[in-house]
């Protein structure tokens, strides 16, 4: 009780904001929201990669794996793994949208709030050019783009046309731009505005983009009407009807889109921050089970009801903590295996830091066993259901399955995979390379309370400045998320034998 105490004093101190744990919460999972606060704390800025306050937050996570009885796994013998990176930023100040009309009428656009452009090197300074729409853009709708901006509608769902074939389809028909319009239709995961920033990262020697000096914009659904404006079409019906998945026409706009890009361009470094914890048999010890989370947020960007900075307190500090407080349970006492505690940066700017480790390995990579991910969770709710991503690759699943039985957790297949999540966390470098791995995102059953805090979540806290300390949280389904990650990984790195693919998986090494 003394332990839970202080920790909970420590939390407040951290973070005047956070709620405090309501009594009789476990030591545990006072620890957790404890260091949760301190990673989340408005001092770490947000965590953006390649930023002081990332750096800062890397330091603290070394200094208590250290402190837990770890190891370092890093480079020449340290807790850290450098990314070189390079950075592309389209700035606010000399950056403007506006279209001009046929009639001599403008309007224009607000950047960041309405209107954003994927930023790349070779953005040109300034764009003005006519304006078409072309429904999907369907190659096969690419008729008289160019020299013009060509607007499509944004489809997200399977089997209609996705952001990199509209794009390819525009440039090779020889469009200068494209802007894609918001699908209003799909709420699992709508697009919200403001944006944070028009910010890219890649590695400094990566190549560059599909099409790096054909801008690529995206537009809100709300803003569509101003665009088309003249054309004699019903904005709203189009939208509806691209929503459904139903038949668009093309049609010329009597408008063009004034653009001019202000580009600035930088290079930094960010740090993968790497611990081991040896495994005690002699045999299994050679065998790696990694637990990862990603460290990286977004640091500071545009206001969100006067908020400008992007705490990341679920996404994903919380989950580093749970990583921490796995080392500090084990207080350096090994399992069979060893496990190797990887914390990522980068995963926000397109999952940078686990590719990078993947691809620049500290261990051998025939020694790598499994890998359990942690992100994309929020305990907003009791964990009854956990969706398990890779369920049908590999046999994590039975290892999944005993735990969560324990626990009185049903285990799902993957209810909404037009959401594309096993390919957007830290677990899916290493899925592709022939590793078994996972991650795990919490389930409900529709049209429950559950769904609706999950929902809420994504449309108000996501990626904003409102996924802070001061969110609400189920107090269970937080220790009960840490519990099953402690088992599983306990689970993996003692069983006799280690996981592998199952026939037919697509992952499977060939």
């Amino acid at each position: 009780m003394r332990l839970a105490s202080l920790a909970a004093a420590l939390m407040m101190a951290s973070c005047a904001n956070a709620p405090a744990p309501p009594a009789g919460t476990d030591a545990d999972t006072v620890a957790w929201w404890t260091i949760t606060a301190e990673l989340s704390g408005d001092d770490m800025e947000g965590r953006d990669t390649g930023s002081a306050g990332y750096d800062r937050s890397a330091r603290y996570v070394a200094d208590r794996f250290e402190k837990a009885g770890l190891k370092t796994a890093g480079e020449n013998g340290t807790w850290f793994q450098t990314l070189p990176l390079k950075e592309v930023r389209v700035e606010k100040d000399g950056t403007s949208f506006e279209i001009v009309r046929g009639d001599g009428t403008k309007a224009g656009l607000r950047f960041l709030h309405q209107i954003t452009v994927r930023p790349t090197g070779a953005l040109p300074a300034a764009i003005d050019a006519p304006l078409v729409f072309r429904g999907y853009c369907s190659a096969d709708a690419m008729k008289d783009v160019s020299g013009k901006v060509v607007v499509c509608f944004g489809a997200r769902r399977a089997g209609m046309t996705t952001g990199g074939q509209r794009l390819e389809n525009a440039a090779k028909a020889g469009a200068v731009g494209i802007i894609n319009v918001d699908d209003p239709g799909f709420t699992i995961e709508p697009l919200r505005w403001p944006e944070a920033y028009a910010r890219s990262m890649s590695f400094r020697d990566a190549a560059a983009p599909a099409y790096p000096g054909m801008a690529a914009l995206r537009l809100s659904a709300a803003a569509f009407a101003d665009v088309v404006q003249g054309a004699g079409q019903d904005a709203a019906a189009i939208l509806k009807a691209g929503a459904a998945s139903k038949a668009l026409a093309s049609f010329d706009v009597p408008a063009r889109l004034k653009a001019s890009f202000r580009i600035s361009q930088r290079e930094v470094q960010s740090d993968n921050v790497l611990a081991m914890l040896p495994g005690t048999d002699p045999k299994l010890a050679p065998e790696i089970v990694v637990v990862s989370a990603h460290l990286d947020g977004y640091g500071y960007g545009e206001p969100v009801n006067g908020d400008a900075l992007y705490n990341g307190a679920f996404d994903d500090a919380a989950y580093v903590a749970t990583m921490i407080r796995l080392a500090e349970q084990r207080a350096g006492k090994g399992f069979r295996r060893s496990v190797l505690f990887a914390v990522y940066t980068g995963e926000e700017k397109g999952l940078l830091g686990s590719n990078w480790y993947a691809s620049h390995l500290t261990v051998p990579k025939e020694n790598l066993a499994a890998v359990i991910n942690l992100d994309q969770l929020r305990p907003l709710f009791p964990l009854k259901i956990l969706t398990m991503h890779a369920i049908d690759d590999t046999t994590l699943a039975a290892n999944v399955q005993k735990v969560a039985a324990g626990m009185g957790i049903e285990i799902r297949r993957d209810m909404e995979p037009e959401r594309n999540l096993n390919q957007r966390t830290d677990h899916f470098p290493f899925l592709r390379m022939g590793v078994p791995a996972t991650n795990f995102v919490f389930g409900f059953d529709p049209g429950t309370e559950a769904e609706r805090r999950y929902r809420e979540w994504y449309q108000v806290r996501y990626h904003r400045p409102q996924d802070d300390m001061s969110q609400p949280l189920d107090w269970g389904a937080a220790r009960d998320m840490n519990l099953f990650f402690y088992r599983l990984t306990e689970d993996v790195a003692q069983a006799d034998e280690r996981p592998r693919f199952v026939a037919g998986s697509q992952w499977a090494p060939k």
